[in-house]
Order: structure tokens, then sequence, then C-alpha cells
């Protein structure tokens, strides 16, 4: 769905720079657009408040999306976080009390200006979802209703990204992200005659991130502060949650609606891990307008009868030849009154050496020893391009398929449809005292052709819960549970389900310290896909309408964007190398003369029988430039992994003018904890 440019709005907008000074002296740096005539008329306030830069990373998007909220009669500002683009402090980790109390006294500074009606909304993606929830459950008294897309509300399990076992490959690329961000400088023009020494405070004192997060390997106190599932009932005003299917976090939306107990819409499409109106693959959602009609009805009290419709909208996509540019789902859209809706049922396959069938297997087992390189056809763990050349998506799972066991149902015989938590129960042993197990569901068509719908993925030693590690015995059989992400789907008739069971997950999950062999019980083993009932959605609803936004200001494209992404394996080592490089080429933003260059590298490599080969490297390269000026940032992480230990190293270099003006380095060892 292409995007509609709006030109012209309700209300004549102006923009401005302000600064929000916080209890300690530190100012935030904010973008605000708002209509001109409202001193005379005080109107509601939307924030998105996120750690990107709102003068380049994030500047074309954000002029988007709030101006146009700003047309309409709001007053809507995007705010760096302390630390961050043109903010004053440092940012010394995601999540922390500080930066939750920062976030208040903006929305409290919001409130009180003489524009503002009192009423403040709060809106965004990724981090700044997060942040929206973690804002409403402080309960500021301005803060009257909260939309967040591609959120988490469990930072363990989703943002730690434990729920693999150990760590996402992309977490670990997450860290090295986070590394070089946290290195770029403020706008020289914006921050005024400070901005060095800033910049060399954001050099030299923050935390390597990463280093952190493998600290507390645990769902400890770490971990609990910050997520919401500690205890929904600390949310007291209205939600509208986002995600998508292809998301690194598609459990959210449902979560959400099943714990929160106040006005709620959630809304699950295709996407990954973007704003649903550019989001990849489509279909897209008219995204502006939505969220206009939730702000006039929380923020203005207008009865536009956006509550009348279901509580939940979902796409159930279509299966589709596996590609990994795809950029498109067929499907249909479904609502539903409620989540979980009552009476849901469930269809329950069992894992047989006869494949997937209706009645349990009598007996038999089967062994699980796969080559440490399965898992690299799974796609990114968190897509974030808009663009399908990227290349994001999980490829033909045949090559994953032939490393697995595999249980696949007879041709189907009429279309199989689910929604929600696919869930499995499974019977095992491992050989050694320790274990991981690996489920993906497919479709397969009658070519041979294997989608990806969905995975999951659990450490031995978390099935007990994931705050203290249980020992795993060689040879006991345990029976588990294991979540897969959730997800809306239909197999066609003719076309076959299968599930693959491997023993790793390269490089979604980091190995276990010891190569292991799984013994599959199988009387014991299957899987549940959630049935309920719903009706479609009416086409004519604005959520379907074509998507609008406010047109950006112009820039110019001085490199334009490329991707390359290749699996090499060398044949006489054994060794596979997973290499994803983005130039995220060069853009002038003319209007304030500042040129803004992105490179990033992740190289995953592992061997095939050697748990403590695994190797993840990180490398990004950050300019910001103007006539007589140019900031960059070059860093680079490593981790490896010993049987007792995981290794990070590394370095980031800052240049101004092409000088090396700082130089810092890590080398640190961390002993794992039940990983």
């Amino acid at each position: 769905m292409a995007l509609e440019f709006v030109t012209s709005f309700p209300r004549e907008i102006r923009e401005e720079h302000v600064w929000i000074a916080m209890s300690d002296g530190v100012r935030l740096a904010g973008r605000l657009w708002l209509p001109v005539d409202a001193e005379d008329d005080p109107i509601p306030a939307v924030l998105e408040y996120i750690p990107y830069r709102k003068r380049d990373d994030t500047a074309t998007r954000d002029e988007m999306i709030h101006k146009y909220f700003a047309g309409h009669g709001y007053a809507s500002i995007r705010v760096d976080m302390r630390g961050s683009g043109d903010s004053e402090g440092l940012l010394m980790d995601e999540y922390l009390p500080l930066e939750q109390q920062d976030g208040l006294t903006v929305i409290q500074w919001l409130a009180e200006q003489s524009w503002c009606s009192g009423a403040v909304g709060m809106m965004g993606l990724s981090w700044g979802g997060i942040t929206a929830l973690q804002m409403a459950t402080h309960n500021p008294p301005a803060l009257k209703a909260i939309i967040p897309v591609g959120a988490s509300v469990d930072r363990y399990y989703d943002d730690g990204c434990y729920f693999v076992g150990c760590w996402s490959g992309e977490t670990v690329g997450w860290g090295g992200v986070m590394f070089g961000y946290n290195g770029r400088p403020p706008d020289p023009l914006v921050f005024g005659e400070g901005w060095r020494k800033a910049w060399l405070e954001r050099l030299e004192a923050p935390p390597l991130f990463l280093e952190t997060w493998l600290r507390h390997q645990r769902r400890d106190d770490y971990w609990l502060q910050g997520s919401v599932c500690v205890d929904y009932s600390r949310i007291k005003i209205p939600v509208y949650a986002v995600s998508g299917w292809t998301d690194c976090w598609p459990n959210t939306v449902l979560r959400l609606m099943a714990n929160l107990d106040v006005p709620r819409k959630g809304l699950s499409g295709s996407w990954g891990h973007m704003y649903p109106h550019f989001a990849l693959p489509g279909p897209a959602a008219a995204f502006p307008q939505e969220a206009l009609r939730w702000w006039d009805h929380w923020l203005k009290g207008i009865d536009n009868g956006i509550m009348d419709e279901p509580l939940l909208t979902c796409f159930i996509q279509d299966g589709i030849p596996p590609s990994a540019t795809h950029s498109h789902r067929p499907g249909r859209w479904v609502d539903l009154p409620s989540w979980p809706p009552p009476g849901l049922r469930h269809r329950t396959f069992h894992l047989t050496d006869d494949g997937l069938r209706d009645a349990p297997a009598s007996g038999g087992e089967l062994t699980v020893s796969s080559p440490l390189s399965v898992g690299l056809m799974s796609g990114d763990y968190m897509p974030l391009d808009d663009e399908p050349l990227a290349a994001q998506m999980p490829s033909d799972q045949r090559r994953d398929d032939a490393k697995s066991v595999l249980f696949d149902s007879p041709p189907l015989e009429q279309e199989l449809e689910f929604l929600g938590t696919p869930t499995a129960t499974l019977t095992l042993a491992s050989d050694v005292d320790c274990g991981l197990v690996a489920l993906r569901l497919c479709d397969v068509a009658p070519d041979g052709s294997s989608s990806l719908i969905t995975y999951g993925v659990l450490n031995l030693a978390q099935r007990n819960g994931r705050e203290t590690p249980s020992s795993v015995e060689p040879g006991e059989v345990y029976e588990v549970t294991l979540r897969l992400n959730d997800v809306g789907h239909t197999v066609a008739a003719g076309h076959r389900l299968r599930v693959a069971v491997s023993n790793a997950y390269w490089p979604m999950a980091w190995p276990l310290p010891k190569r292991h062999a799984l013994r599959l019980v199988l009387p014991g083993c299957s899987i549940a896909l959630p049935q309920p009932e719903y009706r479609e959605s009416d086409a004519g609803r604005t959520l379907f309408d074509k998507a609008k936004v406010a047109k950006p200001e112009a820039v110019e494209t001085l490199r334009p964007e490329a991707w390359e992404r290749t699996v090499e394996f060398d044949v006489e080592s054994g060794r596979h190398v997973y290499r994803i490089w983005k130039d995220g080429g060069i853009t002038r933003f003319t209007e304030i003369d500042l040129s803004f260059e992105a490179v990033t590298e992740e190289i995953f490599s592992i061997d095939e029988e050697d748990p403590q080969s695994a190797r993840a490297e990180y490398r990004a390269v950050f300019s910001h430039a103007r006539k007589g000026w140019q900031a960059r940032t070059e860093s680079v992480l490593v981790m490896t992994s010993s049987e007792t230990d995981f290794l990070l190293n590394g370095r980031v270099e800052a240049f101004e003018d092409g000088e090396r003006i700082s130089t810092r380095s890590w080398d640190v060892t961390i002993p794992r904890d039940g990983f």
C-alpha cells in the first residue's frame, strides 16, 4: 500500500526546537510540531520519546507522522532521551528508572504548557513502545492513552532475548548497535558550544550494554524492573497495542489483550519491526488515521465509534512460496470481540514415527542430533527495513529441514487455519547435562518447498521457569511445554503441515556449552494449534484505507542504500559463515545541511560439530557531516564462548575531521550461568 502524502491540513502548523529541563538540570531536546493557533485554542499533546536522533536518524519518519497529528489539532513532539541525539546527559543502559523519571517529567512539562489542554498521549515503536507501556505503569495524571507498537511486556523473555535459550544472534548485534549509537555526537548547531565535551563524555562514560545484559542471565530484578508483565494492573489507561507476525515481538498484542483490564484494542498484521503504514511484508494499514481516531476519542472526548469496533483485529496470512524478499502476504483480516475467546478450541497433531497424525503414537523414540548450523534460513530476528531487497524474511526451509527431525502430515484434504499461540508438548531426554530444543512449524507445498510459519526455542535448564536454572540430568526424561510465537496462518488444501525438531538454531540461539543429542519419546509429543471463532473484518473500516502521512521535507541522496546477505560453507573445515552487510547510504538533510551515513555488518560463523566455534561479530560506521565539519565513529564488537564463559571483545573509535580523538576497548570474560 503506497503512502498518500498530505500537504494541506485543518490546522496551520509551525515547527520548533524545545529544551525540557529535568530535575537534575539536564535538558532534553525535542522537535515540536504545533498548530499556530494553539495558544488561543489549547490542544492535547502526543509524545514519542526514544534515543534515535530526531535531527537525522528518524527525522523523515518523525515528520511524516507527527506533522500529520499536528495538522489535525495536536501538539506532537519527538524527544531524544538523555545522552542521545541533541539531549544532554548520558545514556547508561536501556529502560533505567532515571529514563522513566525523565519521561514522567516530559509528560508533566507538556501538560503545563499554555498551548496544551492538559491531556497527553504517548506512542512509540520498539524502545518507544516499551517506554509508553512503562510510563503507563506510573500513572501520571496527564497521560490519558498510549499506542505501543512492536513492543515487549517482558524485558527478559523478549528484550533480553533469553527466550531463545540464550542469546538471539541479533541481540549480540543489538548490543553492537548501541555500542556504536552511544558514541554519536550531538549536533553543534543545536547543542551549542559544549558539544565536543558532551561527545567525549558519551564516548568514555557509558558501559558496554551487552556486558551488562550478560551479567544478568537469570530473570532477576534487573529485568523485572520495567517489565510490565510483572503486574498488568498497574496500567490503568486505554491501550492500543500493535505488532506483526514477522516482528521479533509478535506475542505482545495478545498478551496485553488477555491481561489488561482497561479499554483496549489490538492489531496484529503480517509486518516486521516497523510502523504498519510502511512495514514489510504488507498489506500495510492506515496507522496514522487509526491513531488519530484513537487520540480524538481518548484525548479530545470525540465519540467517533472506534471503541464500538472489535477488540482485536488480526491478519491471517496465506501460505506463499518461500522467499527472503517477499514484500506482501496474501490473506484476510479478521475480528475477535475478546481474547482469549471463551471456549477456545485447538487442533492437536501428534508426533509419531509416521509423521503428524490425529492419534498419539503408541510407542517409539527418535534421536535429535542436529548440525550446529541448522537455522541459517530463519531470516532476521528483527526485520527493520522497508525494502524487499534487504532479504530479511525466512528463506526456503528445506536446507534447515534436512538437518532436523521431521514430522509431516498427509496432504490436507481441506485448508487448516489457526490464530494465536501454537503450543508443543514434548517428552524428551538429553544425553548430557544440558539441552536445547527448537521447533519450527512449516507449510510444505506440493512441490516440496517449505515455508516457515512460526517457531519456538527452549533451554531445558529453563523448563521450570526462568528465575533459577534447573539441573538437567543425562538420560532423565522430562515433559516440557514449548510456546511458539503467535501467528495467524492458513495452510492450503493439498499442502502438508510440518513440525521440524532440532537441538540447535543458529544464529537465532547461541549454542549451549556441550554437543548433545535429544531423545524424543513420541507418545508424549504433540502440538496444539488454536482455532478461535472470528468474523471477517469490514473492509470499509478506516484501518484499511490508504495510509496518509505529512509530506516530509526534501532530502538529497548522496549515495543510495545497498545490501548483501550471503551464506558460505567451507567444505574442508565444515564452517558456515552468515554475513549481513548494509550500506544505509548517505542522506543529506538539505534544510539543515547535515549529511548522515550508516554502514553496518554482522558476521555469524560456526562449525558443524563444535559449540565453542560460535562467533558473532558486529561492525558499524556512523558519520555526520556538514560543510567544514565531520564526526565519525567506527565500532566492532565480537562475542565468542568457551565451555565455561562468554567472551566479549570490543573497540570504538571516534574521529573529528579525519583525526582520531578517542579510542576505547573492552576484553571481558563472563561466566555462563545455565546457558
